[in-house]
């Protein structure tokens, strides 16, 4: 079954450098994409925000969605070890 499914994933970090980190570590998903997915992450201020368009299964959006939360995860993580 083929739906319009929308998501906006909203990330709060405590200054701009670090959202700047985490965009660009997610970003990378923004190039390229299956049929019917879309996605765009920008950072604005110290938000990181991600806009999901799936116009394929729940399956696929959820697993997105879960991609998306793990890499920010991981970038966060990366950013505690190295940061003084």
């Amino acid at each position: 079954m083929v739906r319009n499914l929308e998501a906006t994933i909203t990330l709060e970090y405590p200054d701009k450098k670090t959202a700047n980190a985490v965009a660009k570590a997610v970003s990378p998903d923004n190039l390229k994409t299956l049929a019917g997915l879309q996605l765009k992450t920008i950072q604005e201020n110290t938000q990181v925000i991600t806009d999901i368009h799936c116009d394929s299964n729940l399956s696929t959006f959820i697993s997105t969605i879960d991609d998306l939360l793990f890499c920010a995860t991981v970038a966060e993580k990366a950013i505690k070890v190295i940061k003084p």
